[in-house]
């Protein structure tokens, strides 16, 4: 281009091959071929960049856990995810065949016994020498026992506390595991002879196999659980899995999956419009955050107000969501619920007029916001796994918006739905969110309507809420030391509060006069997945300072007492 530019000034022709070409025809077909070019490169350089994008989304390294359906399966994935490392639970007959990212595999427990016709097998042949195999429980039964091993059941139930008196130090996976270290069994059989290729490597003084390997192979076998929290070196037995022998660079982490959900996002919105249900829960909040990241404008969040939220939460969530930046349609729908809700007291019932209701108030709302294409819900991991068996079908609907992207006709987007509760907090840390919205409790999704036991009215509603106002803020104001020695508060060491208004009167004395009046019950729970849950056992100088002041303040109340009832037998919450 530079000497045809130079010849054009002296008005030259160039002769070659016999054929005159005018300089400035071929000045201006090259200019315009290289404008070409250029707008060319830029085309393959935004393909080249999304598939680099797309790349490192859908070959992020990870673990697959197949779940035999064992109550802890989504232990042994928080245990994983908490060493930075990604993993994902499926179903034990839906391994992801051809998946380059896959480093490792571990078999989860069964309530099934090995031997029982009835129990979930795979074919070890599809992971067996391609992968490193951890079993736990009946993973490693099952594994010993395909191979020629026996399982029988056990003489007496093997459950709780356990320690290995003996194991093998120089194997790597009990690398760094103290002397005697205490494990976790639970299981009604156990293995009694290996295959010859096996050697055991870990016993304790009732369960000679407590953990083996294949010689040869990278494909362990352990009886205890190492997930669970009673397992004292545990974490560290699943680390020197995940990082030692699958060679996992732990490099999963909230803001690498920021990163790397908002590209999604980016390409899998465009320029579409979403629209999102907010509850003012961790969830939804954080959904929205991250999609506000991703698309700005085009995302609309819709609020609900049924009339059953905490005090003042109804201004209060969206003045937080404002400041957030967010686009927030508020809707105030009180006198529609409570006219539904009327003389109803079936709890079941309350449940499902609530959850139609508003259905049909965002449904309502949506249709005003034009050109919507997709639905966002907070859903977490969790509500995935647990919507599905390990059989794949569907056994439980999750409980964010149910109903709702049939009934819209409209695509589903749920950026969280690879995350576990606490992950979904550090990923709300990591995008700048207020503390008081990542920390905030549990809170039922017909709010306080599953707090009175009985019928609903507005002036039950107030009651429940100025004392429930008084219980939380009072465990937001209590100072205590935590396990640490570091000041804290109280309400962030309780993982779920609440207030019940229940459908008793009794009588008391105020002043003079005698009083007629409601009883409360104070509901305060420590958890760490709300599977189980134990009443918290708070101070008793709190406890009377804040039935002193929900008496004196509430009028309506003369009685306040204490739910020291854990889950199980009992719920967290009262319906």
């Amino acid at each position: 281009i530079r000497d045809v530019e130079r010849s054009r000034g002296l008005g030259d022709v160039y002769k070659r091959q016999g054929i005159h070409i005018s300089v400035f025809l071929v000045t201006a077909k090259i200019r315009y071929l290289s404008r070409l070019i250029f707008v060319l490169n830029l085309i393959f350089l935004r393909i080249f960049v999304l598939q680099i994008i797309n790349t490192s989304v859908s070959m992020q390294e990870k673990i697959i856990i197949l779940d035999f359906g064992s109550q802890t399966t989504q232990l042994i994935g928080r245990r994983v995810r908490e060493l930075n490392v990604y993993c994902e639970i499926v179903p034990y007959n839906k391994f992801p065949q051809g998946d380059e990212s896959v480093k490792g595999v571990i078999l989860s427990g069964s309530p099934f016994s090995v031997y029982d016709e009835s129990a979930f097998k795979i074919d070890l042949n599809e992971i067996r020498g391609k992968y490193p195999v951890l079993g736990i429980c009946y993973g490693a039964q099952f594994i010993a026992y395909t191979n020629g091993g026996k399982v029988e059941p056990a003489g007496s139930r093997e459950y709780g506390r356990a320690h290995l008196n003996s194991f093998d130090k120089g194997n790597v996976l009990f690398k760094g595991v103290k002397e005697n270290t205490q494990v976790w069994m639970s299981h009604g059989d156990t293995i009694t002879a290996i295959p010859d290729n096996f050697k055991t490597i870990a016993s304790t003084d009732k369960v000679k196999i407590a953990a083996y390997q294949v010689e040869g192979e990278k494909m362990w076998g352990v009886q205890f659980h190492p997930e669970v929290f009673h397992s004292e070196d545990g974490t560290q037995m699943l680390k020197n899995f995940v990082v030692e022998v699958c060679g996992c660079k732990q490099d999963w982490s909230a803001a690498s999956f920021i990163e790397t959900t908002v590209a999604e996002l980016k390409e899998q919105l465009g320029d579409d419009k979403v629209v999102l249900g907010l509850s003012g829960g961790v969830d939804s909040s954080v959904a929205a955050v991250l999609l506000n990241r991703a698309i700005g404008k085009n995302l609309t969040c819709i609020f609900v107000d049924h009339g059953m939220l905490r005090k003042n939460e109804f201004k209060n969530v969206l003045h937080d969501y404002e400041c957030l930046g967010l686009n927030v349609v508020g809707v105030d729908a009180s006198a529609k619920f409570f006219a539904e809700l009327a003389g109803v007291t079936e709890p079941e019932r309350k449940r499902k007029i609530i959850g139609k209701g508003f259905i049909d108030v965002f449904d309502e709302e949506a249709h005003k916001i034009k050109d919507v294409k997709w639905l966002a819900q907070g859903t977490i991991y969790p509500d995935c796994i647990e919507s599905l068996s390990i059989t794949g079908t569907v056994i439980k609907s999750h409980h964010n918006v149910g109903g709702l992207p049939e009934k819209m006709h409209l695509k589903l987007c749920e950026p969280l739905r690879l995350l576990f509760k606490d992950e979904v907090r550090r990923v709300g840390r990591e995008l700048g969110m207020p503390d008081h919205l990542i920390t905030r409790h549990p809170f039922p999704g017909p709010g306080l309507a599953v707090r009175i036991l009985g019928d609903i009215t507005p002036e039950k509603v107030r009651i429940l809420q100025d004392a429930d106002d008084i219980f939380i803020q009072g465990l937001r104001d209590w100072k205590v030391k935590d396990a640490d020695g570091n000041e804290t508060v109280l309400y962030h060491q309780v993982w779920q509060a609440g207030v019940i208004l229940l459908p008793v009167q009794s009588v008391g004395v105020m002043g003079d006069e005698r009083t007629y009046e409601r009883a409360v019950a104070l509901r305060a729970v420590t958890s760490t997945d709300a599977m189980t849950a134990d009443w918290a056992h708070l101070p008793y100088e709190f406890l009377g300072k804040v039935s002193n002041d929900i008496i004196n303040k509430v009028k309506g109340v003369n009685r306040v007492t204490y739910d020291i009832s854990s889950k199980p037998p009992s719920t967290i919450e009262w319906e």
